[in-house]
């Protein structure tokens, strides 16, 4: 959409602030009561009070508590976790965005390029070896989420489209030819992943925007394509946060709220399931991400297709926001917790709720278990977006791991499919320990301990 940011000029003074007419004490009643929570009772919960500087951490723990009562109620005492892959087709991009450290600008990957691209770009036919030794070794779900390489199409009536247009750099195409190696398209990419029944989750609002530029197809007929290729759910993520100001500001080149809104909801349309995500920590306040989980709940009473809620931590190292001083650090553990537990009293439509080992690590991931959170993502075998950015907590979990973490907090340890509609039960004292529920899972563990690569390798 737009073109990469090489200096930051931030305006941090929003119009959405952190002040508020509710006090803490009624919103946490109303938490506890189970009533619907406003923006406001959402900004009280999340600050522990703006009549208070700072985390007030004895109001901290009420909140917290409130919140682990909820998931009790809602889902028990299990913890659930998949067994899926992550593979990003590619890093190149253009779009800029100063939160992240994943994307390699595109004209690196071109044949004449005068520099050696220090990221990837996958084949269809790459993308499907990958998927199927994974599928093989009992994997059930992939997850594929990448950067907007100019030369990505729909489909080949796509291609024609973007090869016909006037001004091609206006809507960032360039064709697979200029490329040291072509993607294919995004139809070719989910076609080639879909292997022997395994769950396609792909393709982010930001992805269906440039799977449409130089066009007038909606959404829904971009989806509709897609599912047709072997998508099955969306993830939501580029959503960031869901408010215009903060995108301004992290996130300039990126589609809208209202963008990222529509096509979530011309998923729905087209029957594809999807999950919903934050990423906070960096410019934002509280109240904008109070607004957030709003829009988040607002979507999910016209739609009732988003099955998990996941809270993305921002990693701050290596990123542009971080290096050119606009922000100095994350946020805090305390931010984590309370946004964790507020995720859970406030999205009452949205059965769970994630914790992410990849970004709070295994210690504080455990953590969010006892703070709303009753999901603790997958195994992953892959992961460079967060780690890219300078994350800490390694590519891969066996089940052998979360077996032991989440007894280890007196939990149930539950192996689930990507839509909740599967769950099988793991017998903690019945070794070894691997998936069962995909198309040749067979029990066994995924990676035996010698191929298991360190966290910092």
């Amino acid at each position: 959409m737009g073109s990469p940011v090489t200096e930051i000029e931030a305006d941090l003074s929003f119009e959405h602030v952190p002040e508020t007419d509710q006090s803490f004490e009624n919103a946490l009643e109303k938490a506890r009561d189970g009533d619907r929570l406003t923006v406001d009772d959402a900004v009280e919960l999340l600050t522990t009070g703006t009549d208070t500087d700072g985390i007030d951490r004895r109001r901290k723990e009420r909140v917290l508590e409130a919140a682990d009562r909820r998931r009790a109620e809602v889902v028990g005492d299990e913890v659930t976790f998949t067994a899926n892959l992550n593979n990003n087709v590619t890093t190149a991009c253009n779009v800029g965005c100063l939160f992240c450290n994943f994307k390699d600008t595109a004209r690196t990957f071109e044949r004449d390029a005068d520099v050696e691209t220090a990221g990837f770009t996958k084949t269809p036919a790459e993308s499907r070896e990958i998927v199927a030794d994974a599928v093989e070794r009992g994997i059930y779900e992939v997850c594929s989420v990448s950067g907007l390489h100019p030369a990505f199409a729909l489909d080949d009536e796509h291609r024609e489209l973007l090869e016909a247009h006037p001004e091609p750099k206006e809507i960032n195409y360039k064709p697979p030819e200029v490329y040291e190696t072509n993607p294919g398209t995004y139809v070719d990419q989910i076609a080639a992943m879909s292997v022997d029944g395994v769950h396609v989750h792909s393709m982010t609002p930001e992805e269906a925007y440039h799977a449409r530029r130089g066009t007038d197809w909606s959404y829904e007929e971009v989806y509709r394509r897609l599912k047709d290729a072997g998508l099955d759910t969306v993830p939501g993520t580029a959503a960031e946060i869901l408010v215009d100001e903060v995108r301004d500001v992290i996130c300039p080149g990126k589609i809208r709220t209202d963008d990222w809104l529509e096509a979530m909801e011309a998923a729905a349309e087209v029957g594809l399931g999807m999950t919903a995500t934050i990423m906070y920590g960096h410019v934002e306040n509280e109240a904008h991400r109070a607004l957030h989980l709003k829009r988040v709940r607002d979507l999910q009473d016209r739609t009732g297709n988003i099955t998990e809620f996941v809270p993305l931590s921002f990693v701050h190292r290596n990123t542009p926001l971080y290096e050119q001083g606009v922000i100095d650090g994350g946020a805090s553990d305390d931010e984590d917790e309370l946004l964790i537990a507020v995720s859970r009293l406030f999205l009452d439509n949205v059965d769970h709720i994630q914790s992410s080992w990849v970004k709070y690590g295994d210690e504080q991931g455990l953590k969010m278990l006892n703070c709303g959170a009753d999901d603790f993502m997958g195994t992953i075998l892959s992961e460079e977006i967060t780690k890219r950015a300078g994350g800490d907590y390694g590519e891969f979990r066996s089940f052998r791991d979360y077996v032991e973490m989440i007894t280890s907090i007196g939990r149930i340890p539950v192996e689930r499919s990507t839509d909740y509609e599967k769950r099988r039960v793991v017998d903690p004292d019945d070794p070894p320990f691997g998936p069962r529920l995909g198309p040749k899972a067979d029990g066994t563990p995924l990676l035996e301990g010698e191929r298991r690569a360190p966290a910092d390798d």
